[in-house]
């Protein structure tokens, strides 16, 4: 299980149960899930909740973002270890976030997301992070930059999971970050 990791303004902590509401929210929100194929009801969200409660004391997961002044979570951010195969091979941790859309246009993402890929380079030592995401969804793509991850053309994929009945969600971009870039540019912080 990750340690709880603190910024400024966040902490990126292990899933508990109070989370389970706002866990559904940003689930069930249309604009926050605008670049997926379905969103989740209630029991969807619920079940996919109970997964994540297991999975943080396994494996390396997304972790519960909650903003220190008022202990709110904002939805989650962090590191997952991938299950796209065959996009990436199994092991390979990717980079992610989805908030609340209250909690848009703040920094949180890029806050949280600077101190997830520290904590991936200084503390687990990975080699390499990805983050990935629909062609359009510049959102998403601007939080990648930003944080000093770098476009690789070359393996964007179209999702396994994504149902053909989305084509325009199936083809996804692909930005990275090797331990040797995260020493160069510390996260983005000189670019």
């Amino acid at each position: 299980m990750m340690p709880p990791v603190l910024t400024k303004r966040l902490i990126l902590r292990p899933w508990e149960e109070r989370d389970r509401d706002v866990f559904y929210e940003i689930n069930s929100d249309p604009q926050v899930m605008e670049f997926f194929p379905f969103r989740r009801d209630r029991q969807q969200s619920d079940a996919f909740f109970e997964t994540l409660i297991v999975r943080q004391n396994e494996r390396i997961t997304f972790s519960a973002l909650e903003l220190r002044e008022t202990g709110e979570c904002l939805g989650f951010c962090g590191l997952h270890d991938g299950d796209v195969e065959p996009a990436f091979p199994a092991g390979t941790v990717e980079i992610g976030w989805r908030l609340v859309t209250r909690a848009w246009g703040k920094g949180y993402a890029t806050e949280g997301a600077r101190a997830a890929l520290e904590y991936g380079f200084e503390a687990l030592g990975l080699p390499e992070i990805v983050s990935f995401a629909v062609h359009d969804n510049h959102r998403s793509t601007s939080v990648m930059e930003r944080i000093g991850l770098s476009r690789d053309p070359e393996r964007d994929f179209d999702h396994p999971h994504v149902p053909d009945t989305h084509p325009h969600l199936k083809r996804h971009v692909v930005y990275r970050m090797t331990a040797e870039d995260w020493r160069t540019k510390k996260g983005g912080q000189h670019g």
